[in-house]
């Protein structure tokens, strides 16, 4: 058993722009990782809603909208089950390796004609796959820091940078390809990307991780080991029956899963909360710092109830009430999914300077979050004019969307990466994989909730729609504002 500091202390200090030397390996698996994600769902909406005729499903847009919600909701729900078996089973290291094997997989099962049967399967694989990935790659991150360094938040930005450098590519890429000659054939090239990311990964991890993500950190012992298999026994047969019961019933339709997944994504976290806060392995300290959590936990719920429907309301804006014709040159649709990207990889070092800078004296979290919501607020608030200037009708310039995309991603900058550093610090020592779970379920949180808010924006005025939804941002942060000098001292010391 080693202790952060031992795990710390073996790993090269400096190697990468200042970084530990392992930084360059997982900034690099997850660029090809977020390479295959985004690359897949660049045009995944698309390959939904487009006719059969045009090599897709052939669903309605509403449709297509709440399945993509869904599925962001539950990829980020499985982090709790890919957390788990970090902290319990086979550590972080594995579980990343493992999550590269199944999103693999699920991307080559997309690229095959296999119909609305194969997207499903598609997604099961992809969903698991990167709830082992995306929690636990992150964690290892934050083991090569000791708790107080002053790098860790630029170290994460560095991080940041590297997905978002993957993402920015891939819509171009992957987009182009499955727009003009086949989806299929753009999601072959997305699990390409994966595999290229697997094999930097376990090429260069013995060298420069060292032993950071090696340890479990709060292994099983036999009885524990019989509950869990009996539990999953349970879980498995407690869906299925709900699953049958639905079918007979003929309530087994798009809507009554939406709500069924809206209302896991808010429970789910809200007892996750509850049984670190009592476990007997979260002490008095660690107990305060999970109460300060909350309310950052629920202001990133806004934030990307906000930011992730780029993908899914923002990418159908795209296709059908943007001007795509700039001159001669015609835009691809999908192509507007790199512009958040493309901010983060252009202000991202901006940030990771600007934090350096700061030193002990930059903004507190709780305040980078508040400001992080006037942002997104600021987002949704410009669709606004367009909205009034079009009738609601009229194509648009696609400058709108790129001042809206900007202004998402300086919240995000100030959030995300943010969040990440923070959580690895906030985190109980006995749930360090699964708190960093905990952190991407306000993304869960947030897409569950969206899969009845895209429905909303087919049955109110754009005007009412984007108003809504960014005032209601406004207000959370100035909210989160008022109460930050009580949330940072609940925090112990951690800034």
């Amino acid at each position: 058993m080693h202790s952060k500091s031992e795990i710390v202390k073996s790993v090269p200090q400096k190697g990468f722009f200042g970084h530990p030397k392992g930084l360059l390996t997982l900034f690099f698996t997850e660029f090809w990782e977020r390479f295959s994600y985004y690359g897949m769902r660049a045009i995944l909406i698309f390959y939904m809603y487009y006719e059969l005729h045009e090599g897709g499903l052939g669903l309605d847009q509403v449709t297509a909208n709440s399945i993509m919600a869904i599925y962001g909701s539950l990829v980020y729900m499985s982090g709790v089950i890919g957390g788990w078996f970090a902290d319990r089973v086979f550590g972080t290291r594995r579980a990343v390796f493992y999550g590269g094997i199944l999103i693999m997989i699920g991307h080559i099962i997309l690229a095959l004609p296999l119909g609305f049967t194969g997207l499903l399967f598609s997604m099961l694989f992809i969903i698991v796959g990167t709830g082992f990935l995306k929690s636990n790659v992150s964690t290892i991150v934050g083991d090569m820091y000791a708790e107080n360094d002053n790098r860790r938040d630029s170290g994460f930005s560095i991080f940041y940078m590297g997905i978002n450098m993957g993402a920015f590519i891939a819509p171009f890429i992957v987009g182009t390809i499955g727009e003009e000659y086949s989806f299929h054939l753009g999601f072959g090239v997305a699990a390409i990307g994966m595999l290229i990311g697997l094999i930097v990964y376990y090429v260069t991890q013995k060298k420069n991780l060292g032993l950071a993500g090696i340890e479990v950190p709060n292994p099983m012992n036999k009885e524990e080991k019989k509950k869990a298999v009996r539990n999953f026994v349970v879980g498995i047969v407690a869906i299925l029956l709900i699953g049958i019961i639905l079918y007979v019933t003929d309530n087994l339709t798009m809507k009554v899963f939406s709500l069924l997944i809206t209302t896991l994504g808010v429970a789910i976290p809200t007892i996750f909360f509850i049984v670190m806060y009592r476990s007997p392995k979260t002490n008095k300290e660690e107990k305060s710092r999970l109460l300060a959590y909350i309310p950052l936990f629920i202001a990133a719920v806004m934030f990307w109830a906000i930011q992730e429907q780029g993908a899914t309301i923002l990418a159908t804006y795209a296709d059908t009430r943007t001007d795509l014709s700039v001159g001669s040159f015609e835009l691809k649709a999908s192509w507007f999914q790199s512009l958040n990207p493309l901010f983060i990889i252009m202000f991202a070092p901006v940030f990771a300077w600007i934090w350096l800078r700061l030193g002990s004296k930059q903004p507190s979290t709780p305040k980078k979050f508040a400001i992080s919501l006037f942002f997104a607020g600021a987002s949704f608030l410009v669709m606004i004019i367009p909205a009034k200037m079009s009738g609601g009708t009229e194509l648009v310039s696609p400058w709108w969307l790129v001042l809206s995309f900007f202004l998402v991603v300086v919240g995000e900058l100030l959030l995300s990466p943010v969040g990440l550093s923070a959580t690895t610090k906030l985190a109980p020592a006995a749930f360090a994989a699964q708190t960093m779970s905990l952190w991407f379920l306000t993304s869960a949180a947030a897409q569950a909730i969206n899969a009845q808010l895209v429905r909303l924006y087919e049955a109110v005025s754009e005007i009412t729609y984007f108003g809504s939804l960014g005032g209601m941002s406004i207000v959370l942060g100035v909210i989160l504002l008022i109460v930050t000098p009580l949330i940072s001292k609940a925090m112990r010391g951690i800034n």
